[in-house]
């Protein structure tokens, strides 16, 4: 197999059009080329500069996980450093994890910042919604979003539905007009709901009870209820 390293989009471009395989960090391809075959060429983003930046409410795809840090929102920053082991932190990226993972670590935060991506399409970048994004799997150059007001973030351990963890990801958004957004990973589900920011935490945990989260088992919906009431809290602090 061989791997081309673009080092800008148009390159990137001509390497998609030729057929060649996003590898992202290949952490999640490679057992399945093992055993399917290799492909005769894979592209890899990681010379691209467009898709290793970091900071400025912008995330690369070809950022690897443990290098997410202080210039990115703090519910995304804990998600990265909750994925695997080490050695895969220093390996994934954020592409493969979004787009090319089933677990999709990095989703919950994406979804609460109201973050859309910019992928690359035959014309050129482009930027879309995340629901796009997980339909059509296209190639994903980074994720962008607006600064959040506050954020929060938990990985419940404990609570299993089947061998995955829920996690609960919390984020205030917006300027004149503030919105509360709330996702939560099910299984291998996110369930993703906002209603309109109010300093009442119990009108707005009300609201979010009569959506599908208020289906959730008891110990979740609590986790999320304490996520909201500490986002609040932070938020109202600024």
């Amino acid at each position: 197999m061989f791997v081309r390293l673009p080092t800008s989009v148009s390159e990137a471009q001509e390497c998609l059009a030729e057929g060649a395989v996003p590898v992202g960090g290949a952490t999640l391809v490679w057992a399945s080329w093992q055993r399917d075959g290799f492909p005769e060429q894979a592209v890899s983003l990681r010379e691209v500069p467009e898709a290793k930046v970091i900071g400025d409410g912008t995330l690369g795809a070809a950022v690897l996980l443990h290098e997410i840090d202080a210039r990115v929102p703090e519910v995304l920053r804990r998600a990265a450093a909750g994925v695997g082991t080490g050695a895969v932190r220093r390996t994934a990226t954020v592409g493969g994890n979004i787009v090319g993972s089933t677990l999709r670590c990095l989703l919950p935060p994406a979804l609460v910042l109201d973050a859309r991506a910019v992928v690359l399409e035959p014309d050129g970048p482009v930027e879309t919604d995340l629901a796009e994004l997980l339909a059509k799997r296209p190639l994903l150059l980074s994720l962008c979003w607006r600064e959040p007001v506050a954020t929060g973030y938990r990985k419940l351990t404990g609570v299993l539905r089947g061998e995955v963890p829920f996690v609960v990801a919390v984020a205030v958004t917006g300027a004149e007009r503030l919105t509360l957004r709330v996702a939560v990973r099910d299984g291998y589900d996110v369930l993703s709901e906002a209603v309109p920011y109010d300093t009442d935490v119990r009108r707005m945990l009300g609201a979010l009870a009569l959506t599908p989260l208020g289906t959730l088992p008891e110990a979740v919906f609590e986790a999320v209820r304490e996520e909201v009431v500490g986002v609040v809290e932070r938020a109202g602090a600024r």
